[in-house]
């Protein structure tokens, strides 16, 4: 392989902006967890270890409230995958701007503060800083602490910048707006 053609495997792919990879991965990372939300939602058991506490208890007695919130938010996960998309792909510029930017900062904003906050207090709580008054499940504790509250955490931060990357290519249909990127197909 010469040197000419390493660097140009290494270069971005013509056409697509080197910051929609965001908006993708947000866009898989919410139907990944919107799949075992499903999964849960139609009575799987596997991985309910891992969520531990009350949640774990009323789903393995098969309260129905659990199995219906579990797919609320699977659905409410599908719609931020499609958020996701709408931020990096050209048919999100026939929705109304906008809303497609509030739902983004709203969608940024919520998940990384939720993950944050959680991952914090696990991370306190993993670490003996705080002792809780009643005895800690130490499994569902660290997967909330590395798999289940980082994923809010994680998705957070792909839709900032998968927003940012929205609201930059927005402004060169402005005049005097700086091009930015373009958008995706």
């Amino acid at each position: 392989m010469s040197e000419q053609t390493a660097v140009r495997a290494d270069a971005a792919a013509p056409g697509i902006p080197k910051t929609a990879w965001a908006g993708y991965a947000a866009c898989a990372w919410g139907l990944i967890f919107a799949a075992i939300s499903f999964y849960w939602g139609s009575g799987g058991r596997r991985g309910l270890d891992t969520v531990g506490g009350s949640i774990e208890r009323r789903a393995l007695a098969g309260d129905p409230a659990i199995f219906a919130a579990v797919w609320v938010t699977g659905l409410l996960k599908v719609v931020g995958a499609v958020l996701a998309l709408a931020l990096v792909m050209r048919w999100g510029r026939r929705l109304p701007r906008r809303l497609v930017a509030v739902l983004g900062w709203f969608a940024a904003i919520v998940s990384t503060a939720y993950g944050a906050v959680l991952v914090a207090s696990g991370a306190l709580v993993a670490g003996g800083a705080i002792k809780p008054s009643t005895p800690v499940d130490r499994k569902p504790l660290l997967w909330h602490l590395w798999v289940w509250d980082m994923s809010f955490l994680i998705w957070g931060l792909l839709f900032l910048l998968a927003l940012w990357r929205f609201l930059r290519s927005n402004r060169r249909d402005r005049p005097g707006g700086d091009p930015g990127e373009g958008f995706d197909r």
